[in-house]
């Protein structure tokens, strides 16, 4: 459990459970331009993968979701931790909580063997731009950029490109970056 403070507001990051699936889903509802999903796949975020997710809630109403990171180990990249999603709730943005989840996640034991975060973000999202590049000068390690997945051929039209950032590598010799 990590602690971090916001302004008045003082927020616990810790793993998330089946119980935050329908708050998980309203929070990303709330934070355009994020793709919403079904209340199934957040509860399978929640659960399935909540060794590699991290839920931020306030400490005052451990029932509030206030931010929340969606992420998997790829089976193929076992050396890669794929962020699905950042969600921050208004009331807790401006404050580096996006950077501080990602930091607990790669912090964890359990992420001992990441060497490189990836994610796809599409060209006119500056907040997931600013929030990743900001992370990795922090962290001192080198970006690449390349085309993912294409708004014609993937998605017909009906979805912005989206390109994939990757973050690494880190030189693990203690759990979590550099």
């Amino acid at each position: 459990m990590n602690q971090a403070i916001s302004n008045d507001l003082v927020i616990e990051l810790r793993l998330p459970t089946a119980d935050d699936g329908s708050k998980l889903n309203e929070l990303v509802a709330s934070c355009p331009p994020l793709d919403t999903n079904s209340l199934y796949c957040n509860l399978l975020h929640c659960t399935h993968f909540s060794a590699t997710s991290v839920a931020a809630v306030a400490q005052d109403d451990p029932e509030r979701l206030v931010g929340f990171i969606s992420a998997y180990v790829p089976p193929q990249q076992e050396d890669t931790l794929f962020v699905w999603q950042v969600a921050v709730a208004e009331e807790a943005r401006h404050q580096g909580l996006g950077g501080r989840m990602l930091d607990e996640l790669l912090e964890r034991p359990a992420s001992a063997r990441l060497r490189f975060v990836e994610t796809t973000i599409n060209p006119g999202n500056a907040a997931s731009w600013a929030l990743f590049e900001s992370w990795a000068r922090r962290h001192q390690v080198p970006t690449s950029r390349q085309p993912h997945f294409e708004r014609q051929r993937h998605f017909g039209g009906r979805h912005d490109d989206e390109l994939l950032l990757r973050i690494g590598p880190f030189e693990r010799s203690a759990p979590g970056p550099t």
